[in-house]
């Protein structure tokens, strides 16, 4: 992989990342129309630019994530509770982290299999499915309250629905705001969460791929790839902060019905295209 097709896979990881789209579909598909081979630098490269996706949504919600709850704690409570309750934000984070840590840990190998290039018609199907999800989603999940407080079970729901996630092209920003959703969450609400969770899942991914592949001696690959890793990171991070402001606004007025719309139109080409025996490699 050389420079060019790292920037351009970055890019479209910091497109995706935080977008109803699947970033993880993409990047294969990219990966596919690129002729970039899937080698364990390949598959690393995809887990470790999304530390540059993690520090944009670090850069924007700063204020969010180093702020602990200073309200007053319910009075009577323990001292464990005192603690939980300063450190909500963190603690709720955490818990939604706790499914997709376990299936993570226990299915690696069968994920990694599912994000091999030659499973692009899997990305495909999902994507198309899901889209056809999304147009109705808005009417299934009623408009949610701004007043809707995230509680310690609402969090672990949502990170339940983020483990669907873990089949290629179905997005972990969709899953997780349709969770959140469905806890009479608000879009924004939900879409803000979820990439509130993206952080330590990500971050937990990331770490948990770098481990693998030291492991099995891939440290000089690290460290001779040291270049596009950096551009890679950088790439994401800046194309991530403007798809999170755009995000943000957009989906607030309008909601997902054009996401839908984008991800049925996208696979079934690449379906069609497969069907009909087309090479995607262009370069």
């Amino acid at each position: 992989m050389d420079i060019l097709q790292s920037i351009i896979i970055a890019i479209v990881e910091g497109l995706t990342e935080f977008l109803p789209v699947s970033s993880t579909g993409h990047m294969i598909i990219a990966q596919n129309i690129l002729g970039v081979e899937s080698t364990d630098y390949v598959k690393a490269f995809t887990f470790i630019i999304q530390f540059g996706a993690i520090l944009s949504v670090v850069w924007l919600y700063w204020k969010r994530f180093f702020k602990l709850n200073n309200t007053p704690a319910p009075e009577g409570a323990s001292t464990l509770k005192r603690l939980l309750h300063k450190y909500d934000f963190y603690w709720k984070l955490f818990i939604a982290f706790i499914p997709a840590a376990v299936l993570g840990l226990v299915f690696s190998d069968a994920i990694d299999e599912m994000l091999e290039i030659e499973k692009v018609w899997v990305v495909a199907l999902m994507l198309v499915l899901g889209g056809i999800f999304m147009l109705f989603c808005d009417k299934i999940f009623n408009k949610g309250s701004e007043d809707t407080p995230m509680t310690q079970k609402r969090a672990f729901m949502v990170g339940l629905f983020q483990c669907i996630s873990m089949i290629p092209g179905v997005s972990r920003s969709m899953a997780t705001i349709v969770g959140g959703m469905s806890q009479k969450m608000t879009r924004k609400a939900a879409a803000e969460f979820s990439f509130f969770l993206a952080v330590p899942t990500m971050l937990g991914a990331t770490v948990y791929k770098v481990y693998k592949l030291i492991k099995v001696g891939g440290i000089e690959l690290i460290t001779d790839n040291l270049t596009t890793l950096i551009i890679g990171n950088i790439v994401a991070f800046i194309v991530a902060v403007l798809a999170i402001k755009f995000f943000i606004e957009f989906v607030s007025k309008h909601g997902f019905k054009a996401f839908g719309w984008y991800r049925i139109i996208v696979g079934a080409i690449i379906l069609i295209m497969l069907a009909c025996g087309v090479n995607l490699q262009i370069m």
